[in-house]
């Protein structure tokens, strides 16, 4: 059964919004979130997200750099428009208590078995797609063109975007002209935020291999212990960002892994650390990237190692800045949709995607933050101002990060509905914005203008 805030039809258009169409991606949603799979291993969802645009009619490849999808809504000639959204979770043991929180495990690349969450949103994002595809799809009258409906693989190692590309995405689908994404965010849900400028940082990840030499616990004198040395490593990067980076830059390096030995009584013959550096800028990335570099060579060389460190990019993805023109465009329709009071504008964060990749440099793009939090837990958490509430809130890769989603996914079909009208819509005059009034907070309590508006535009 559908939720109470989404079973309401449009006046002025005289089209109705079919609640089933929420109800289905809620459906969806519960089952992604239940069954979630790491990066590169999403068999499962790549298979849930390929039957569910199959059944609206689209065109579905399957196993596209990966365990890639994609869905083809031809609807005449006009202009192409690709919806990305992702497939991957976390290795997060859930502590939500939802009626659906996963309980999966799988198998990371170091072969332990991990716990398994969707702990990012990604099921959200994956069921607004479709369910905004599905609404397109009824509604071919609206709009001429091809929607792309892409489920991305290995985000969350910021793989899976270049292995599209190297598995010949454009030249197999087909350029588009716009490229669309949201990210789920712990804001107010019925919400959308736009960024100027920056809105996730440049990010590189380092696999770094430290050498010792291996020997008895009894007889350090005889060994170069890799595990002193790798600790060593890890608080003198600390010093990177504090004193070789300007203080007006923001940047973040994180050790997220250090691994060495087996065995107490034995000192290891290596060890591993796992590093990502975050920054706004290039230039910056770079800069840090080379203070890293030659912190670990000074570090093994003072403690004698009997090899060169090695040190190897596992991925790098750039800054991501939306083409101003697009965003722009964007963000006056999600004001008619939701009303200005509804889109707020978001500031650079340190997080990152892999997302920029995809527009090749040159293809015009917008993407935006979705709100997540419902009014019952925005009242009760703590704060007395908005950016109080924000720090007491479970975020992204939190144990605890549970959106809302009888407000969360309506609103994010709704955005992305109408964010691809800015380019697919036959209708050149958009609606005026609905009233507050008409766009609640909170499900059941009449009428919920986004809905209503989606009709309208497409």
């Amino acid at each position: 059964m559908a939720p109470p805030a989404t079973r309401t039809a449009t006046r002025r258009s005289g089209l109705t919004v079919d609640p089933e169409i929420v109800a289905d991606a809620t459906r969806l949603y519960r089952d992604l979130h239940e069954h979630p799979e790491l990066s590169g291993m999403e068999e499962r969802t790549a298979a849930r997200f390929a039957a569910a645009l199959q059944g609206i009619g689209a065109e579905v490849t399957t196993g596209i750099g990966g365990h890639g999808v994609i869905g083809v809504l031809a609807n005449g000639v006009g202009p192409c428009v690709l919806i990305r959204a992702e497939l991957d979770a976390l290795p997060v043991a859930e502590q939500t208590g939802l009626p659906y929180a996963s309980t999966a495990t799988g198998v990371d690349a170091d072969g332990r078995t991990v716990p398994v969450m969707h702990a990012c949103g990604h099921d959200l994002h994956l069921a607004a797609a479709v369910g905004a595809a599905t609404h397109l799809a009824r509604d071919r009258g609206g709009w001429r063109g091809t929607l792309l409906i892409l489920g991305q693989p290995a985000e969350e190692t910021m793989r899976g975007a270049a292995a599209l590309l190297d598995d010949g995405l454009y030249e197999r689908f087909g350029r588009p002209d716009l490229l669309l994404a949201q990210h789920a965010a712990p804001l107010p849900a019925g919400m959308v935020a736009h960024g100027s400028g920056p809105m996730t940082a440049g990010c590189v990840t380092l696999d770094i291999t430290v050498p010792g030499r291996g020997g008895h616990a009894a007889t350090p004198h005889l060994c170069v212990d890799p595990v002193v040395l790798a600790a060593t490593i890890v608080v003198q990067l600390q010093a990177v960002v504090a004193r070789q980076v300007s203080p007006a830059e923001q940047v973040a390096l994180t050790v997220g892994t250090l691994r060495a030995g087996h065995h107490p009584g034995v000192i290891a013959e290596y060890a591993n650390l796992g590093v990502t550096i975050r920054a706004l800028h290039e230039a910056t990335l770079d800069r840090v990237v080379s203070s890293v570099t030659r912190t670990v060579r000074a570090a093994c060389e003072a403690a004698g190692s009997p090899r060169e460190p090695t040190i190897r990019v596992v991925s790098r993805s750039p800054s991501l800045v939306g083409d101003p023109g697009a965003t722009a465009q964007v963000r006056a329709a999600h004001e008619r949709m939701f009303g200005p009071e509804r889109v707020g504008w978001w500031p650079p964060s340190l997080a990152s995607e892999d997302f920029p990749l995809l527009t090749a440099g040159e293809i015009p793009s917008s993407y935006w933050m979705l709100g997540t939090v419902g009014p019952r837990q925005w009242r009760a958490v703590p704060g007395a101002s908005a950016a109080e509430k924000l720090a007491n809130l479970p975020t992204n890769h939190s144990p605890a990060f549970a959106p809302n989603i009888e407000l969360a996914l309506p609103a994010g079909v709704v955005a992305l509905v109408a964010a691809a009208g800015t380019l697919l819509s036959t209708d050149p005059h958009p609606s005026a914005p609905p009233s507050p009034e008409a766009v609640p907070m909170a499900p059941g309590k009449g009428r919920i203008g986004p809905i209503e508006r989606v009709a309208g535009t497409c």
